[in-house]
């Protein structure tokens, strides 16, 4: 077995266990932070079946960043869709056999990719063009944004430039094997190699960076509150001894 196969077999060993342990972790933190006001950006729902619909409006076409930029939701909606249908593809590493619904989006998924792309580049570019967003935009904006190009770039030339193709009979095997701890021989092509050490980068700072609003919509208080502080006392914590006594009016 190939000193290749070996490194990036440990990385990404590595990589997944730094991934799950540091969304585990934060995931935690966003659990136990207090939110001892009630703060649902309004318009509000009034109700936890409210809350659900708004969520899921908010996690599936961005209601809000619609509402607020055109563009930037344009571009932002076109990344996330095109990304989510690119893992989806990307499944037919992980299965065998390859279950049909994953075969059935083969075709779709790789001109993803182009969407994927061109929905980053627009990101970036809001970021070097708006001059209110490049006044908040930190070195780190612009290196995550240049990683998630690179990974997309790489894979799209893996399928679409002829110098550039890998077997992909071995890479399956070789991420079959990862999973049943069975290492089989990593194909060593250049774009491959870059590819996968990219993710792995990836895998690795996702849990300390800017791409946590994954999970962390879920615990955002101005989105997952019901707006109904009249009809009910919002109490959390240490507020829970500051209730009035039974027959006593809040003040």
């Amino acid at each position: 077995m190939s000193a290749v196969t070996v490194i990036y077999a440990l990385m990404f060993y590595a990589a997944t266990v730094m991934l799950v342990a540091g969304l585990a972790y934060k995931i935690a933190v966003y659990a136990r932070t207090p939110q001892p006001l009630k703060i649902p950006t309004t318009p509000a729902p009034t109700t936890k079946a409210g809350v659900a619909w708004r969520m899921t409006k908010e996690v599936t076409v961005f209601a809000s960043l619609f509402k607020s930029s055109k563009w930037t939701w344009l571009f932002g909606w076109m990344f996330h869709a095109a990304l989510l249908l690119v893992l989806l593809r990307h499944l037919r590493y992980f299965t065998e056999p390859v279950w049909t619904w994953v075969a059935l989006l083969q075709p779709f998924g790789k001109y993803a990719a182009f969407a994927m792309l061109a929905g980053l580049l627009g990101l970036w570019a809001r970021r070097i063009v708006v001059d209110r967003v490049r006044y908040i935009s930190s070195p780190s904006d612009h290196l995550m944004l240049l990683l998630l190009v690179m990974i997309g770039a790489s894979g799209a030339a893996m399928k679409f430039i002829d110098s550039a193709h890998t077997d992909i009979v071995s890479l399956k095997a070789f991420i079959l094997g990862l999973m049943r701890f069975d290492w089989q021989p990593l194909p060593t092509d250049p774009v491959l190699m870059i590819h996968l050490g990219l993710v792995i980068v990836l895998m690795i700072i996702f849990p300390i960076s800017k791409l946590l609003h994954v999970p962390g919509v879920f615990f955002s208080p101005t989105r997952v509150m019901v707006d109904n502080p009249r009809e009910k006392r919002y109490v959390r914590g240490w507020t829970a001894s500051a209730q009035p006594a039974s027959g006593e009016s809040a003040k």
